[in-house]
């Protein structure tokens, strides 16, 4: 299990090296889409890692949460953001995602230093 921001970081990007090199023309089609879906539009990229984020943690998916808390963190969201939006994933979510939102708050963290 990865450990830091680092680890996560570079887990994802072997194992999605790994998929892709597959010849596979629908799992690549996939993940060009899936890409494509967070480039600015017209709503821009902040935004659209929001609303990832809130999918995420509604759907429990810490692997989710982490991708688009570093697309958060790279499009230049401020914390009081951050707190109103997990907010809003647990109004929508309930309180299953309350340990989501403690590993989400915990990954931010380690973002940050």
């Amino acid at each position: 299990m990865e450990k830091t921001p680092q680890d996560f970081h570079e887990y994802r990007s072997r194992m999605n090296d790994r998929i892709l090199s597959h010849p596979n023309k629908l799992m690549k089609r996939f993940f060009n889409l899936d890409s494509s879906a967070y480039e600015s539009g017209a709503l821009d990229k902040k935004t659209k890692e929001l609303l990832g984020l809130v999918a995420s943690l509604v759907l429990r998916c810490d692997d989710c949460v982490k991708y688009h808390l570093e697309g958060c963190r790279d499009a230049g969201l401020k914390e009081e953001e951050l707190f109103e939006v997990l907010g809003i994933a647990n109004l929508v979510g309930g309180s299953i995602c309350i340990p989501h939102t403690r590993r989400a708050v915990e990954y931010w963290d380690a973002l940050r230093e």
